[in-house]
């Protein structure tokens, strides 16, 4: 085993614990909820959030222990988006990482409670008091996630999405869509790391957020691809649904060749960025090059 697989799976076995650790127990009332928020997050995914938020701030000498919280909380967050971007009335997906979607298995109204459940958990869990970070720090961290996570994020993306169905998106309004849909996450996972830093400067603040939202995009350009390329097996999930959907894409818009250009040139923009950091961002540079090369 490298030494890279060594870190990534040590830091996503971490991830794992402490988001068990934060979610209520299953046979706790109301059971099924929990028992659906548990299946919603639990044994699958990358946990490439938290694992941007831990490379983030361990580069910058914070340690695992404090970046738990905001490991966890961008993780939840994350879950609860994708069991409701898979409902009926959003996607009507019904396969996640390899398994029947949540309201598959729950139900679509347990879904729809256990997203909104997951979300509330993941602010009860950044906001929980600790001497560790300074509270100002705190008060960003909370209001980072809350902006990347609402209208002016996550939530805004996905209403955009929805309206763009059948429409023919410019560049512009395409990247503008998937800064909001997917980046602002991205972008919040690794500030998230930054900010647990008590004395984190503004200078190594820009250049993380100008590395995460080059990622950011990144990763939604080679989203597009492999709905192209891939396959159901693969992916975890339908391969061609963007396309069944006609939604509008990065290889509908530039072609398969210049998406994987584009992506490829965001990916040289994080790495440049990187360098502009005096701090050891090996690991960060890992995950960028994993986000545009990965195959699912």
């Amino acid at each position: 085993m490298s030494s890279t697989d060594d870190w990534v799976n040590a830091l996503q076995a971490r991830a794992e614990r402490a988001l068990e650790k934060t979610l209520p127990p299953a046979n706790n009332p109301p059971k099924r909820l929990h028992e659906a928020m548990r299946y919603a997050v639990l044994g699958g995914g990358k946990r490439l959030r938290p694992l941007l938020t831990y490379s983030a701030g361990i580069a910058l000498g914070v340690s695992e222990a404090v970046l738990d919280a905001p490991a966890s909380a961008v993780e939840l967050i994350h879950a609860y988006s994708l069991v409701h971007d898979d409902l009926p009335s959003m996607d009507n997906d019904s396969l996640r990482r390899g398994h029947p979607t949540c309201h598959k298995a729950f139900g679509e109204t347990t879904a729809l409670l256990a997203g909104d459940a997951l979300q509330a958990l993941a602010f009860r869990t950044l906001a929980e008091p600790t001497s560790a970070i300074p509270a100002k720090n705190q008060i960003n961290m909370l209001e980072l996630l809350a902006e990347a996570a609402g209208s002016r994020g996550m939530a805004g993306g996905q209403a955009i999405d929805l309206d763009s169905v059948g429409v023919q998106l410019t560049l512009s309004e395409m990247e503008t869509m998937h800064r909001l849909k997917t980046g602002a996450l991205i972008r919040a996972s690794v500030l998230l790391g930054a900010w647990c830093h008590p004395e984190i400067t503004q200078d190594t603040l820009e250049n993380l957020d100008r590395f995460a939202q080059c990622i950011g995009l990144a990763f939604q350009i080679q989203d597009d691809v492999l709905d192209v390329e891939s396959d159901t097996a693969t992916l975890g999930k339908p391969q061609g649904s963007d396309k069944a959907q006609d939604k509008p894409t990065y290889p509908s818009l530039l072609g398969l060749t210049q998406a994987k250009a584009r992506a490829q040139s965001l990916l040289e923009d994080a790495r440049q960025t990187l360098r502009a950091i005096d701090a050891p961002t090996e690991h960060l540079e890992w995950l960028a090059d994993f986000i545009v090369k990965r195959r699912h």
